[in-house]
């Protein structure tokens, strides 16, 4: 089925570094952009709100602090992306203003998406710009995140927006046009995806992994980004950006893989459980746990074969199947150490293992998502 945007009420578009900066000089693609932003402004006369959540303030920034080419320290991308912000907000609300749009800059950390109560605060903020028919451009707090507390892309970033904003829809403005059964440039006989509506182990191995040394994972964290949308009831494409006016081209039925969501749209909490992108640990589940989980049932600690990692009562966890396959994500009732005690055994000896009377479920129902 051909897809548009034109049904679109809450539009995100993401937009990647190689896309807006040009890869020599580091410079924006001021024609690329405006091009695109005249899209923009076509869609919200139609009645649709835009968020743009962009990638560039790194390589527009290195360029300008005389950093030398290849990976980046830490704190060296850190100092390029606190120099690149300023100009790529500049490049923003230049390029709008012929558009009469105002543009409004917002910096994001997964903590802002993750600990609930900043979830709330930075929605509350996203959600008054479009009231007062604002564009917020969104980008992730390089400047203060750690190597080890980062979205790390865009991709999933911009999937974490569309859940907590309740977008519609999400377009991943690419170099390719779409999910392909194997890698297009390796692989000639590798055929176009159209449309999918679950991401199941075979989906998943379409990706196959990620480019040594790329940050943003390629198809793999699109992957994760559509996990996420489909989960909040929001589609999801991923489209070739390469050329001008890459949305009007996609609204006209230009060549796309198009995610859509099979169910409705989990509630507010279920949608920001089921969104967490830095889940403290895993709970590897045997078969019968995973057919009782997809009936719609709490994960008991008999059904637990394995705990990994180490996390606290009330963490984000993956549940995982045998094969690895993510199966779920949901709120641990109990520590890894406790939960690990636990694993394997009936509800009734858990006080007898632990020395007190917890939860009879390792996840309860109403804290777990199926992914």
């Amino acid at each position: 089925m051909s897809q548009t945007l034109a049904a679109s009420k809450r539009l995100i578009v993401k937009i990647g570094s190689a896309l807006l900066a040009d890869d020599k000089t580091g410079e924006p693609r001021r024609a690329w952009l405006e091009a695109l932003l005249a899209d923009v402004a076509a869609l919200r006369k139609q009645g649709t709100s835009v968020v743009v959540v962009t990638s560039g303030a790194v390589a527009i920034g290195r360029r300008h602090l005389n950093l030398t080419p290849g990976p980046l320290r830490l704190e060296e991308k850190q100092a390029a992306a606190a120099a690149g912000q300023v100009r790529l907000a500049h490049v923003y609300q230049e390029a709008a203003a012929r558009h009469g749009i105002v543009v409004a800059q917002i910096l994001l950390t997964p903590e802002d998406t993750e600990e609930r109560r900043r979830h709330l605060n930075a929605r509350a903020t996203i959600e008054q710009l479009l009231t007062l028919e604002a564009m917020p451009v969104i980008n992730e707090n390089d400047t203060v995140a750690t190597a080890e507390l980062r979205f790390g892309d865009n991709d999933r970033l911009a999937a974490r927006v569309a859940q907590m904003i309740s977008a519609d829809t999400l377009v991943l403005l690419s170099d390719i046009d779409g999910l392909y059964t194997a890698d297009p440039r390796r692989d000639k006989s590798a055929k176009h995806v159209p449309e999918c509506r679950e991401i199941t182990p075979e989906i998943e191995a379409m990706a196959g992994t990620a480019p040594p040394g790329s940050s943003s994972g390629g198809m793999v964290t699109k992957l994760a980004a559509a996990r996420i949308c489909l989960a909040a009831g929001c589609r999801m494409a991923i489209a070739k950006g390469e050329t001008l006016h890459a949305l009007a081209a996609l609204d006209k039925g230009a060549r796309a893989t198009w995610f859509l969501p099979a169910a409705e749209p989990l509630t507010a909490r279920k949608r920001w459980i089921a969104g967490a992108v830095n889940p403290a640990g895993v709970l590897v589940i045997d078969d019968g746990a995973a057919r009782a989980l997809k009936r719609g049932t709490s994960l008991l600690p008999a059904g637990v074969t394995r705990v990994e990692g180490e996390f606290q009562r009330g963490d984000a966890v993956i549940v995982r199947a045998k094969d690895g396959h993510e199966l779920a994500r949901g709120l641990s009732a109990y520590s890894s150490t406790d939960a690990r005690a636990i694993a394997g055994h009936k509800s009734g000896e858990i006080e007898a293992i632990l020395g007190y009377r917890g939860r009879d479920e390792m996840i309860h129902r109403d804290d777990l998502v199926v992914t």
